[in-house]
């Protein structure tokens, strides 16, 4: 796999979909903020990302908005049932910390609470690392979804881990390591910019929008470097 490649037609892809396409770019910002603050229950921005991911070359119009929706709803399913073990890790050593930190309630032998400090933190742990490798599953079942349109293509675990074997899982990973590494640059340059008044924030928005875009379609570029298995 030719990372640099996938970079930078990433990239081009991002710019033919924003540059110079000026409503288009401005009404993704609007449906992301509208998403943002309906906490994700008007998912439109998510259904375009769901439509760069099924691989549409150029880039996709926003259009068709009940089409929207609804993508924007299965992949924040698909999302949800990828979390479930993360979710489950989480509520079980976090019920163990608060039942050792109520017993702990009152009294005074710091021993107590520093076992239902080390039981959450641990949690935290074992979570973050179950998520990690759900990821590299949870990321190309979501790039399967939207290419076949199938809901349950995002589950077909078989063919899932046959597509990534024909990509190669090594080169799948660190395709992945090096998208999350281009996510903190961003994340830097984000900070960075927010550091400018009011400005800042709007210039961020745009920036977060192409991002969005070109995150995505790195995933696609990654995903199509091997056929899918018939």
């Amino acid at each position: 796999m030719d990372y640099g490649s996938l970079i930078s037609r990433s990239l081009g892809y991002t710019k033919d979909a924003l540059w110079g396409e000026w409503w288009r770019w401005v009404l993704l910002v609007i449906l992301s903020l509208v998403q943002v603050f309906t906490l994700f229950l008007v998912p439109l921005y998510n259904g375009y990302i769901v439509r760069v991911l099924s691989g549409r070359r150029p880039a996709p119009d926003v259009n068709q908005w009940g089409r929207l929706f609804l993508d924007g709803w299965k992949l924040n399913i698909i999302t949800l049932i990828y979390l479930i073990p993360v979710i489950l890790v989480l509520a079980v050593f976090g019920g163990i910390a608060a039942i050792s930190a109520i017993a702990a309630r009152g009294l005074d032998n710091p021993d107590v609470w520093a076992s239902a400090v080390a039981t959450a933190v641990t949690g935290i742990v074992i979570a973050s690392i179950i998520w990690i490798i759900i990821s590299f599953i949870s990321m190309f079942a979501i790039v399967r979804f939207a290419h076949t349109g199938s809901f349950l293509q995002a589950f077909s675990f078989g063919a899932i881990a046959r597509h990534i074997g024909r990509i190669g899982w090594g080169a799948w990973i660190l395709a992945l390591i090096i998208l999350v590494l281009i996510g903190l640059v961003y994340a830097v340059l984000n900070g960075l910019i927010a550091s400018i008044p009011i400005l800042g924030w709007i210039i961020n928005l745009f920036l977060g929008v192409a991002y969005g875009i070109f995150h995505a379609r790195y995933l696609v570029e990654a995903y199509e470097s091997a056929p899918a298995p018939g």
